[in-house]
């Protein structure tokens, strides 16, 4: 089968090569899926271009981690699936449900696993979850990482309720679907962009308030005189040490921010002080259960969710597709057809 290994950390992404690997066979409780798209996310970026890694990691390694096909085997014990089901590529392929644990998180796809670029995959049948009826391959390969992110943020964790706003930094995969699940729920978004043209975009997805942090620097004050001074509910906070610290000053009395991204500087300090002066919480997300993918899919089905992909790329242009999210140019998801 045809695939792509990643043989060496490289800016430029040069550690990308096609190859022909050997199809692999699914052992007991597993499904072979023949993966039709893949998208990519920040994670499998760091992981490309520079140390980042999980632990046990071996190289070469088939990255990413989003996907989604066609199951074409199963092997022995395997009940919940069957040969022509479309599913989607499970991000921890140990965690089923429950809260998470070191153990369920351990093992990812694209990281320590072998992922997604590639013709054919192999994934435990019990953490791989169904396609949403609603949508098709290119559409519902954006869900393993950045959907299901977002969904946990917002609904597992923070049981976001109509009514309540919702601070989205930025228009990437996150941020995007973010936005989409604030607006389904009837919350109100607030989207922020050094681009007008994507939070033009962000506006014809639900966003009711837009603020461009280029033109505004001290965007958290424009956020709270958005809400009448009273600050919004949740963050969706996604740049790190570069952003905490204001989102922090955004965020209301009480209020939540989901920390997922680390794009600037992961190791810096934060002041914990803005944490106690309004009691709010800050907590960590690491994607989510396949029961909770279930549940983020029933909502996808019935609320006419469509996942954003910005741009399609071709198998043979995988390293073009790396260097266009790097360069940020996207908005929402972008795309491989494998």
């Amino acid at each position: 089968m045809r695939a792509y290994e990643l043989r060496e950390h490289d800016p430029e992404f040069q550690g990308l090569e096609i190859v022909e690997r050997e199809r692999p066979e699914p052992g007991p409780d597993e499904v072979l899926v023949e993966i039709e798209a893949a998208s990519l996310n920040y994670r499998d970026l760091a992981i490309a271009a520079t140390e980042f890694g999980y632990p046990g990691e071996e190289y070469p390694m088939v990255p990413l981690c989003d996907g989604a096909g066609d199951v074409v085997e199963v092997g022995e014990d395997v009940e919940r699936l069957e040969v022509g089901d479309p599913v989607v590529a499970p991000f921890f392929p140990d965690w089923v449900d429950g809260p998470a644990t070191p153990e369920k998180t351990h093992t990812a796809t694209g990281g320590n696993r072998p992922g997604t670029l590639a013709e054919y995959a192999v994934f435990p049948a019990d953490a791989t979850p169904r396609m949403p009826a609603s949508l098709d391959y290119e559409e519902a390969c954006t869900l393993t990482c950045a959907g299901l992110t977002a969904w946990t943020a917002l609904e597992e964790h923070g049981d976001l309720t109509a009514g309540e706003s919702v601070l989205c930094l930025g228009t990437g995969g996150v941020s995007t679907f973010a936005l989409q699940f604030a607006d389904a729920t009837g919350a109100t978004p607030i989207v922020t962009s050094s681009s007008d043209a994507k939070l033009e975009l962000a506006e014809t997805r639900g966003a009711e308030v837009t603020i461009n942090y280029e033109e505004t620097p001290e965007w958290d004050e424009a956020v709270l005189e958005a809400t009448d001074g009273v600050g919004v509910d949740h963050v969706v906070e996604v740049g790190g040490a570069g952003t905490l610290e204001r989102s922090l000053r955004a965020v209301r009395y009480n209020g939540e921010v989901h920390l997922i991204g680390v794009l600037s500087d992961p190791n810096s300090e934060i002041a914990p002080r803005a944490i106690l002066e309004n009691a709010s919480s800050v907590r960590g997300v690491s994607v989510g259960s396949r029961a909770a993918f279930d549940r983020m899919a029933r909502a996808i089905d019935a609320n006419g969710i469509e996942p954003v992909v910005d741009r399609m790329f071709d198998f043979e242009d995988a390293t073009a597709a790396y260097r266009y999210v790097w360069n940020g140019e996207h908005t929402g998801k972008v795309v491989i057809e494998v």
